[in-house]
């Protein structure tokens, strides 16, 4: 896979949320040997976005967009005003993605994170389609902007709604629009797949993103993932995209009670993505 792929980090590796100062951390990204920023858009007011754009020219990265999607930014909410608030939101992203000249907006966008509970089949099936309804409008809104978006399973305790490949290209053949594709990230994937390499040729040529870390959240090659097969699922489909690991840091509070990190999972954030980046690049070569 040599050549085929670009490597990068999250800046949830280090912070939250992602503001205009968070540029001094491209210098430091870019001398680990990554090739590209993941930025979780969390709250667009905060990014001065020309000053992001012209420090990833500084610095010779480029970006990637994720979304984050919690109570107030809900698709699947019964109330209708707060799918305006999400489809206002993601309005912002997609014009962020057009100012750093990137082609798709990631995330978990079509209901918020963390909502799992046991419903009924009936009012589960409401949800789906309510889903499906408005993950159709935002594509809509993407395709204004020549944008895709990358929809993302997320696991069991983060979402009852998409939890495996076989659920998102589900979810995307409800949707029935061409720029609707997929993000894999490789911990959710350890907990609800059997199988990484046939979970991503299920997904094939949708594809448009890869996020890893350990099945732990720890640095890749610490755990128990097995990465072989990960290698092998990408290179059977031919993946030239990016691969970016995706971590959290626990001294932001609110985001490590989020993601239920309770530890440091390396001695600093800058060793895990020293190493992690070293890893990859042995693995996907």
């Amino acid at each position: 896979m040599a050549g085929n792929v670009k490597y990068g980090v999250s800046t949830w590796l280090w912070e939250s949320p992602f503001n205009t100062q968070s540029i001094a951390l491209f210098p430091k990204i870019k001398g680990m040997g990554y090739d590209l920023v993941e930025i979780p858009v969390e709250d667009p007011e905060l990014i001065n976005g020309q000053l992001v754009k012209k420090a990833l020219e500084d610095n010779g990265l480029e970006a990637v967009v994720c979304g984050a999607f919690g109570p107030t930014k809900d698709l699947t909410h019964e109330d209708s005003a707060v799918h305006q608030n999400c489809f206002s939101y993601i309005e912002k992203c997609f014009q962020l993605c057009n100012l750093w000249e990137v082609d798709f907006l990631a995330g978990p966008m079509y209901a918020a994170v963390g909502k799992a509970r046991t419903l009924p089949l009936e009012d589960r099936k409401k949800e789906w389609n309510l889903a499906v309804t408005n993950i159709g409008k935002v594509c809509a809104m993407a395709k204004d902007h020549g944008l895709s978006i990358a929809l993302e399973p997320l696991n069991r305790f983060e979402s009852d709604m998409i939890n495996t490949a076989e659920d998102v290209m589900r979810f995307i053949r409800d949707v029935n629009c061409s720029n609707a594709k997929v993000l894999l990230d490789g911990f959710h994937m350890t907990i609800e797949e059997s199988d990484l390499s046939q979970a991503i040729k299920i997904v094939g040529d949708r594809l448009l993103h890869v996020q890893v870390s350990e099945n732990h959240r720890g640095i890749p090659g610490t755990g128990l993932t097995p990465w072989a097969d990960f290698a092998k699922g990408l290179k059977a489909i031919g993946y030239k995209g990016a691969i970016v690991i995706e971590s959290f840091t626990p001294e932001i509070k609110e985001l490590a009670g989020a993601v239920c990190i309770w530890k440091n999972l390396a001695k600093s954030q800058d060793e895990f993505a020293s190493q992690g980046i070293e890893f990859l690049k042995r693995t996907f070569k």
